[in-house]
């Protein structure tokens, strides 16, 4: 299961820490996901999401 979001494919980015003296060290900032309990095709399935699908109504959460 790879760190990613199930529905827009959000992944963690990459990127470098620089220094006054020009010294670089990788740095990654994660997307914030959650577990969550969504029905899909009728059925409850467990899904990691982004919080952003989550507050713009893209998963129907499963009662």
């Amino acid at each position: 299961m790879a760190f990613m979001c199930d529905i827009c494919g959000k992944r963690p980015l990459v990127g470098n820490n620089v220094s006054h003296a020009n010294n670089k060290t990788k740095t990654r900032s994660n997307p914030n996901l959650q577990k969550v309990r969504a029905s899909v095709n009728g059925r409850t399935q467990r899904m990691l999401v982004c919080t952003r699908c989550i507050k713009a109504g893209k998963v129907t959460k499963a009662a």
